[in-house]
């Protein structure tokens, strides 16, 4: 027993010095897969390295990563969130909650053409929070309701998280993508029906009210709302219906960005350059870590210790339902110090076997841990979402988590609802047309 935990306290140790000294997460992986091959393997561990970098980084799937990222950053710097904005405030001033549903249905317009969290928090954000502050909402639910919101970017197509956990453990993306639909409109709606009941129940909610708009000024104003709801379509549809794959979609997405941008007249040549070096950006530092967790994976492979973790916790006896709960709560550790593809691709070489031999369905334990994941935006201290909050309103830390705890909670509902009714995530991938090729 103490000769199998030799590597794990090998592994943690260089890893918890690395992190520790401020090395980037890719290099961090790296440098304890090197240290792992050279102290536990006779394999040379430069040549393994070269060859493991290269075949994860080559992967066809991947290429669909960096289009939907420059698709983001294209649209980010359009004027989407002032006209979702407007397009969306007529409908929403009459719910119970008024428009800080717009926080909510902004996000998860955004998140189907972002697949980033960080993307859809500040386009959404950078309008409904000056605008919701102006008309008297509560700010710790204008704050809270945005955070929470702004997580559906990982799970509702395209998911950067997604892409990462589909091309790390081999599966389809196309699937994983439309798998992600309907777990993230429910947890939309369960965003939507904590506004409501606050807003009914509470004594302190008295915003400002709306000037009432005929059905004729409402539909005129929905106009604005055409354009992201066609590339929508083009994305998700041309993907479900199978005349695209995750990849091909991806490079319509970014044609159709460019054609809304160029529409609106934002299309300049130095929009298109920074969109162009901010996905660059992303994708590098993405890349990077995938490398360093594809040559962590092999690494841990020579040394049997994902083989013998996953036959100590099938020693247990665990129930599935127990094994989740397990996940559930690791992931929501590790997730309070890594962000989240950061956290999938660190742990998956590990869970990987232990959910297979479970009889977990892998489709549905990709929707699982990206609404574990996104958990971790919000929840200190380094919930990305909490940072780029601070940034835009100058409050402190604890207040922002302190308002974004509802919406945690809620997503710990979620995680109780998608294991009592997984065909929420398995039955749009079991009814999609096959895509070709």
């Amino acid at each position: 027993m103490i000769h199998e935990l030799a590597p794990v306290a090998v592994f943690l140790f260089v890893l918890f010095l690395l992190l520790g000294s401020g090395v980037w997460i890719g290099l961090a992986l790296l440098g304890v897969a090197f240290v792992g091959m050279e102290l536990f393997t006779t394999r040379p561990a430069g040549d393994a390295m070269m060859t493991t970098i290269w075949r994860s980084a080559s992967s066809w799937s991947l290429t669909a990563l960096p289009l939907f990222i420059w698709m983001g950053e294209i649209l980010y710097r359009t004027r989407l969130s002032e006209d979702m904005f407007k397009g969306l405030s007529p409908w929403m001033a009459r719910l119970p909650g008024g428009l800080l549903h717009t926080n909510v249905v902004g996000c998860t317009v955004f998140a189907a053409v972002s697949g980033s969290s960080a993307a859809t928090l500040t386009t959404v954000g950078k309008m409904s929070i000056p605008e919701l502050l102006r008309r008297n909402y509560p700010e710790h639910m204008v704050i809270g309701t945005l955070a929470g919101a702004a997580t559906l970017g990982l799970m509702i197509p395209p998911s950067l998280t997604l892409i990462v956990y589909g091309v790390t453990i081999n599966e389809s993306i196309t699937k994983l993508f439309i798998a992600g639909i309907l777990p993230g409109l429910v947890l939309a709606s369960l965003f939507m029906a904590y506004i409501a009941i606050y807003a009914r129940f509470s004594g302190n909610y008295r915003p400002t009210p709306e000037p009432r708009m005929s059905f004729a000024q409402k539909l005129a104003n929905s106009r604005f709302l055409v354009p992201v709801l066609m590339l929508i379509a083009l994305v998700i549809g041309s993907m479900y219906l199978g005349f695209a794959t995750a990849t091909e979609a991806a490079a319509f997405g970014v044609l159709g960005a460019m054609a809304l941008a160029l529409a609106q007249g934002s299309l300049s040549l130095r929009n298109l350059k920074e969109s162009l070096m901010g996905a660059t950006r992303t994708s590098a530092m993405i890349a990077l870590i995938l490398s360093g967790a594809s040559f962590l994976s092999l690494s841990m492979g020579f040394t049997g210790l994902p083989r013998a973790l996953a036959e100590w916790i099938a020693s247990l006896g665990l129930t599935r339902f127990e094994l989740l709960m397990a996940l559930l709560v690791f992931y929501i550790v590790i997730g309070c110090f890594l962000d989240g593809i950061s956290s999938v691709v660190l742990t998956i070489a590990v869970v990987e076997p232990m959910i297979r031999q479970a009889g977990i369905d892998i489709i549905w334990f990709g929707i699982f841990i990206v609404v574990v994941v996104e958990m971790a935006q919000i929840t200190p201290p380094i919930g990305f979402n909490l940072f780029v909050l601070q940034g835009m309103t100058r409050h402190q830390m604890n207040y922002i988590a302190k308002a974004a705890l509802p919406m945690f909670l809620i997503m710990v509902v979620m995680v109780f609802i998608l294991i009592a009714f997984p065909e929420l995530a398995t039955w749009l991938p079991e009814n999609m047309r096959q895509t070709p090729g």
